[in-house]
């Protein structure tokens, strides 16, 4: 039988670990989203600035993944259905907008965005410890960056064309 600490900590445990893991999941899915974006884009430009945001998001994944690992867990190895079903509604609807720059930009746009708040709720929310809280607000940042980034491509897109 464990004592009231022992399942005290093993709460805090497997709190810390699934919230790893569901960032983990997303970035699977924002990788994913900006191989995508370059696939559909036109801009070369365009497609290269999608490339290096998919690295960095599999840069990301690497160090979620060897934080889980830090805690002596299996990480998940993929994204979620949701992502592939978002993946699927972006397809669709570049389709009928002809898979232009603009429509993909608005859907990185809205994908970055839905990563900050994600982000900044789990590290308002949760109590981690410090080198795992370091690792959440350095990857944040970037995608704040990402954001402010993928907003003015949007605005010079037209001219890129």
């Amino acid at each position: 039988m464990k004592t009231t600490k022992e399942k005290a900590d093993e709460n805090i445990h497997d709190n810390l670990v699934n919230n790893l893991q569901n960032l983990l999941e997303k970035n699977y899915d924002a990788e994913k989203g900006f191989k995508k974006a370059m696939e559909d884009s036109k801009n070369s430009r365009l497609k290269s600035y999608f490339q290096h945001q998919a690295a960095l998001r599999g840069r990301f994944v690497n160090e979620l993944d060897k934080e889980i690992r830090n805690l002596n867990e299996t990480p998940k190895q993929s994204g979620s259905v949701t992502g592939d079903l978002h993946r699927t509604w972006i397809d669709i609807k570049t389709a009928f907008t002809g898979k232009d720059d603009e429509a993909v930009l608005e859907e990185c746009i809205r994908g970055e965005k839905a990563s900050v708040e994600e982000y900044e709720e789990r590290l308002q929310n949760n109590n981690f410890p410090p080198e795992v809280s370091n690792v959440l607000n350095n990857q944040l940042t970037e995608i704040k960056s990402t954001l402010s980034k993928v907003k003015t491509l949007e605005d010079i897109a037209d001219a890129w064309n």
